[in-house]
């Protein structure tokens, strides 16, 4: 008994830390919004649909989310688990909190290029350090990466190179969607593309120093 107390206990506490990343993620990805130098590839798609649509990016990024799912479902079939629909929740949770950022974040002001940078790199670091919690964890990942890895299960594909892949079809659809929609390109600058570089090193780096933190009932830990 007190063995699988312990043992709720140590998943109540991976699922906590999972939420506190989502929280730190959705915050990012608001500072990133604020700065006006393009969102991370993962939510440049919501954020220009919420330009010409009543949706906002968090309701527009559930959207995505869940049509993320049903990709998964699509291409796994039978081998699919239906555990992987905690996507679900955790999308709704991430796309509404990411809305409380973008209005939590509204009264910040820049006057100059290299503030809107300050304000897009804290972006970056707190989505990097929202990515690192999320792996930390380990009890479910974001639908896009859901999809990522999906398909990597179907085709002879590393993982790395297909989010590569996935991210720049995201760009790519944002872009289209923006010229189309909005006529001119809005959501995809140079803050993308240092989002693209950036986030997964840091996150990499964040990941090594949380391996040596152990969660209490972890192998490992106390």
């Amino acid at each position: 008994m007190v063995e699988l107390n312990k043992l709720h206990v140590y998943i109540l506490k991976r699922y906590l830390l999972l939420l506190i990343g989502l929280a730190i993620m959705a915050f990012g990805v608001a500072f990133s919004i604020k700065a006006s130098l393009g969102t991370s590839p993962i939510s440049s798609v919501p954020y220009v649909v919420s330009l010409f649509t009543p949706l906002t990016v968090g309701t527009a990024t559930i959207t995505m989310h869940c049509v993320f799912i049903i990709l998964q479902i699509l291409i796994l079939r039978k081998n699919y688990h239906p555990i992987q629909l905690m996507q679900l929740p955790v999308a709704f949770f991430f796309g509404y909190l990411t809305d409380f950022g973008v209005w939590a974040v509204q009264k910040i002001s820049y006057d100059t290029y290299w503030q809107q940078w300050i304000i897009c790199l804290i972006g970056i670091c707190l989505v990097a350090v929202g990515v690192s919690l999320e792996v930390k964890a380990g009890v479910v990942v974001l639908a896009g990466e859901g999809v990522v890895l999906a398909i990597c299960k179907v085709l002879p594909v590393k993982f790395g190179y297909m989010k590569v892949g996935f991210d720049v079809t995201l760009v790519v659809i944002a872009c289209i969607l923006s010229v189309v929609f909005t006529g001119q390109l809005q959501g995809v600058r140079e803050g993308t593309v240092a989002a693209a570089l950036m986030v997964g090193l840091i996150a990499k780096q964040l990941g090594k120093l949380l391996s040596h933190w152990k969660l209490e009932g972890e192998p490992g830990g106390k």
